[in-house]
């Protein structure tokens, strides 16, 4: 009897330190991939039970947890919900968070490691726990210029300090109310959720960084970088005729104005964004080189930011009548606004891509420091000397050429229009970038339905004004 009892003893104890290791892998191991499963109810409540803290603009606070009765100790709050929505972002207890609720959402909560000590000192004396605050880098002012400015039609702003980084406006239309997502009535939350996602119109896409378009002819300032890089001038020719037959297709490309000649300097044919030149200067660089500028710009790349993020995209394997149409913008290039405003602003900084983010500063609930975002550089797109060169023409643009609407008195101003086909059966897409000197702003304007007749769209026209504005509201 005494064998089969070992036997017996020996599974046991196996199966007992086995169920050992296990609850300590479970308590250990897994305990922070848990925690975080947004499938995991009890600490989604525990997360409502306590204050959350602020995000800010300037002393402003647009989105804060305020006491209340019943299941949920505490509801979010957006004072200002059409303005900030796609920077805020909502915060759902069935439906998750996004924006700076979900990129902050240890912070805001007070879970975070840099709050472990704020965390134990509440348990030792008995206080309530409550959640830190973000300050953004938003500039209310600028915001305001640029929602305004879109009035309402299907599109995006971005603005950057293209000194450092740091995201100034940051605006998608159509917007919505993050009150009613993230409502504590879970009826009207999942209501709102449901009727937003059956809007053809879209208002959950955020098209300000994490919708890609064709950038159309703004993409002209990646290929006019990769001209100079490989050894052009503002003074050096290329062939520009009224219509240009691509190799290997047939595929007739022409102008939308007269170019100046049959051939003209690169500065000329970005003045007037002369398609058939920039045609002739892509073919003439190679798919290799244009791809290899494109993503020193940080196309088909992850950045490491804070702020919502969608890879631009340049196509890697490119034939030539694909090449031709990649140089303007066209084919399978696509980008995102925060994306052409990250490559005009790099060029506005002697080449310097600086990694965009939009809050600066975490506090703790008593107002200690937690953080505070240092200025990244990420790439060096092009030599100081080429980057002085192409934002000279890029003003060339402002005060002679398409970009005229976007002219600030006193300000030194470049720019670029775009207009960019995506379907013959919707209007074009209207596109315009710009940087100023005194305030350092990089712009892009998107503008995805103008509501207009096709023949009346134009990048300049249409963003120029809305660049304007956002600039004049940082002087």
């Amino acid at each position: 009897m005494n064998r089969p009892i070992r036997k017996v003893a020996v599974v046991a104890a196996v199966m007992f330190f086995a169920l050992l290791v296990n609850a300590s892998w479970l308590e250990v191991g897994r305990a922070t991939t848990l925690n975080h499963d947004t499938r995991n109810r009890r600490v989604t409540d525990a997360e409502y039970a306590r204050n959350r803290g602020a995000i800010l603009v300037g002393t402003d606070a647009i989105a804060q947890s305020v006491p209340q009765s019943g299941r949920f100790a505490f509801a979010r709050r957006y004072s200002q919900p059409a303005l900030y929505a796609h920077a805020t972002g909502y915060y759902a207890y069935d439906f998750g968070s996004a924006g700076i609720e979900l990129n902050y959402s240890k912070q805001l909560a007070g879970t975070s490691d840099d709050q472990f000590f704020n965390r134990l000192v509440d348990r030792l004396t008995g206080k309530a726990p409550a959640g830190g605050s973000t300050l953004t880098t938003l500039d209310a002012a600028a915001q305001k210029a640029a929602y305004d400015g879109l009035a309402g039609r299907k599109g995006a702003v971005v603005a950057l300090d293209w000194t450092t980084g740091a995201v100034l406006t940051y605006v998608s239309l159509p917007t919505f109310d993050p009150n009613a997502l993230s409502s504590t009535n879970l009826a009207t939350s999942q209501k709102a959720w449901k009727d937003l996602n059956a809007d053809k119109n879209r208002p959950l896409a955020n098209r300000a960084s994490k919708e890609i378009y064709p950038p159309g002819s703004t993409f002209k300032l990646v290929t006019a970088a990769a001209a100079l890089e490989n050894g052009s001038a503002p003074g050096s020719l290329f062939k520009a005729p009224e219509s240009l037959r691509l190799p290997q297709s047939n595929v007739t490309l022409t102008n939308q104005i007269n170019c100046g000649g049959a051939e003209v300097t690169l500065e000329q044919a970005l003045k007037v964004s002369c398609n058939t030149a920039f045609a002739n200067i892509g073919m003439d660089l190679g798919a290799d080189k244009l791809n290899a500028q494109a993503e020193k710009f940080g196309f088909n790349k992850t950045v490491p930011t804070d702020v919502p993020w969608a890879t631009s995209n340049f196509p890697t394997t490119l034939d030539t009548p694909q090449t031709a149409m990649s140089a303007i913008g066209q084919y399978e290039v696509a980008a995102t606004p925060l994306q052409m405003a990250m490559v005009i602003g790099a060029i506005a900084n002697g080449g310097q891509v600086m990694q965009p983010y939009m809050v600066k500063e975490v506090r703790d609930a008593d107002l200690s420091v937690i953080s505070t975002h240092r200025p990244v550089k990420l790439d060096k797109a092009m030599s100081t000397d080429n980057a002085r060169l192409l934002a000279d023409m890029l003003v060339v643009v402002v005060d002679d050429g398409t970009g005229k609407p976007a002219k600030v008195d006193g300000t030194r101003v470049g720019g670029k229009t775009g207009t960019a086909q995506s379907d013959p059966n919707r209007p074009p897409y209207a596109w315009f970038v710009a940087f100023s000197e005194n305030p350092n702003v990089a712009v892009a304007v998107f503008i995805e339905d103008a509501d207009i007749d096709r023949s009346e769209i134009a990048g300049g026209r249409l963003g120029g004004p809305i660049a304007k504005a956002v600039i004049e509201a940082l002087k």
